[in-house]
């Protein structure tokens, strides 16, 4: 069944050339018939050779999934999309017919864009035909509001966003860390005006939105943990070396690096797309990702036969244990900084 009711026919009932001309996209409307020769009434091979996205038929407007289908097409293939079809595609958002969609295939296809060789391209042609205010309007949001120039040349919150998924994507496959990187930066949306250009707690009050989005679109919850933590975190990954060790090893505790070291690897790799995505430091190191892991691997080398525990009640164990990973990141950084010496 197709959406509010229309329905594709029986393999029985329906001709080759009706079945192509229900397709949603010119490219996808071609067959190959027994001896091979090339049926395409719609000239998708052409469209196929210049790279363009065009619609079979005016039906297309019949599905408004078809506009997070087609953004998807081209954050797959790279491809544009005819002026034409970009035009049914904005009266598709203009009728209001994206909200009647259910939250199971929004996010399906947003999965599936997340995982595209240029998912950036996804919420480009969403905001350019309108959709990205419907359907994310969080993300919409941030376009148009200020950062401060001397941290983010780019300035504009939105273009950052895009910058930063850009980058996440040059880093990893995990859509996972895709995700956390688009969203890492909701709570700018949220800072009043006169705030401008700065953003005090945006990462807390991204968190909130976080958890509308992730809530909306029943968004699995891994995904939802990582970008709760990487909104909440990720400017503390950023000053890692200005921290104490005892704040240090607050900030793991709260990351649960101890338990789940796969996740905080997810953590860095958000946080080094962040740092990563601002105009011009595209290919910059980002030297607190290795701090932060080398901080960890210390902390994980304390050998806690030490610790009386059969003397102890659990509060005083978990004291203890605190104390030894302090001393260990102590050390740690002292290393760093004997290296740092050496080097000069």
């Amino acid at each position: 069944p197709g959406y509010t009711g229309f329905t594709f026919s029986t393999a029985t009932d329906v001709t080759l050339e009706q079945d192509l001309l229900r397709r949603d996209l010119t490219i996808n409307a071609m067959a190959l018939d027994e001896s091979g020769a090339l049926i395409d009434p719609h000239g998708g091979r052409e469209d196929l050779q210049q790279q363009i996205l065009r619609h079979v038929s005016p039906a297309f407007v019949e599905d408004p999934l078809r506009v997070l289908r087609v953004a998807r097409f081209a954050a797959r293939l790279g491809f544009t999309i005819a002026e034409e079809t970009l035009d049914l595609m904005k009266q598709i958002t203009a009728s209001g017919e994206l909200d009647a969609l259910t939250a199971e295939r929004v996010w399906q296809e947003t999965e599936r864009a997340l995982g595209e060789r240029q998912p950036v391209l996804f919420f480009s042609v969403l905001r350019d035909c309108g959709a990205l205010a419907r359907v994310f309007p969080d993300l919409e949001r941030l376009y148009g509001i200020p950062q401060p120039e001397k941290y983010h040349p780019e300035i504009d919150s939105g273009v950052h966003t895009m910058m930063v998924l850009e980058q996440a994507c040059r880093l990893s496959r995990d859509t996972n860390v895709r995700f956390a990187a688009l969203v890492h930066d909701l709570g700018k949306g949220t800072t009043p005006e006169e705030e401008w250009p700065a953003h005090r707690d945006h990462e807390s009050r991204g968190v909130d939105l976080i958890n509308g989005l992730c809530d909306r679109y029943r968004i699995p919850k891994r995904y939802r943990e990582l970008a709760v933590i990487v909104s909440r975190y990720h400017l503390d990954c950023h000053r890692v070396d200005e921290m104490r060790p005892g704040t240090i090893v607050d900030k793991l505790e709260a990351l649960d690096a101890f338990r789940r070291p796969d996740r905080f690897e997810q953590f860095l790799l958000a946080c080094e797309a962040d740092a990563r995505g601002r105009k011009g430091l595209e290919d910059s190191d980002y030297p607190q990702a290795r701090r932060f892991r080398a901080i960890l691997a210390a902390a994980n080398r304390i050998d806690t036969k030490s610790i009386p525990v059969n003397e102890m009640n659990g509060k005083e164990v978990a004291a203890a244990i605190r104390q030894l990973r302090i001393e260990a990141i102590h050390g740690e950084f002292a290393g760093i900084k004997n290296t740092h010496e050496a080097e000069s």
